[in-house]
């Protein structure tokens, strides 16, 4: 099963780092925030319009490495339509995901393709990279003007 998603991770990574999803701009947007990986020079834009609690529309501009811009993509494609609760929800279980054991199995039921994420647990320079957009949504959602940086 591993190897099944080892490979898996590569063709996600590489399909979202070449052709990534909700790229650009959102004007209007009602949320935004930066982030910032030192250790790779990783550097995202997160815009986000939420109306009533769920999350109309999100949009990133990336410029890094290619595991940061595909969780930034991958995100993205997951987090539209969701509810502010449900984003939170991810946030704690893609968290989970890139941190766990090595051995631990990833639920594929409830993580969807994220899951491919499991394979950066490997490389542990690596996790930051994947969880910049993650964390940078979080600042964004909590509407703080700042930049946050995986340091």
């Amino acid at each position: 099963m591993m190897n099944e998603l080892d490979d898996l991770y590569r063709q996600v990574i590489l399909d979202h780092n070449k052709n990534p999803r909700n790229f650009g701009d959102l004007d209007p947007h009602t949320h935004d925030a930066k982030g910032h990986n030192p250790l790779c020079g990783d550097r995202i834009e997160l815009f986000l319009d939420v109306q009533d609690g769920i999350i109309n529309d999100i949009k990133f501009k990336a410029d890094g490495c290619a595991i940061s811009k595909a969780s930034a993509s991958i995100m993205t494609t997951v987090l539209k339509g969701k509810t502010l609760e449900e984003a939170s929800q991810l946030f704690d279980e893609f968290h989970i995901l890139v941190t766990d054991d090595m051995d631990a199995e990833p639920d594929t039921e409830k993580l969807g393709k994220l899951a491919v994420f499991s394979g950066v647990r490997e490389f542990p320079a690596r996790v930051k990279c994947a969880s910049l957009s993650w964390h940078t949504l979080k600042t964004a959602l909590d509407n703080k003007d700042k930049v946050i940086t995986t340091e």
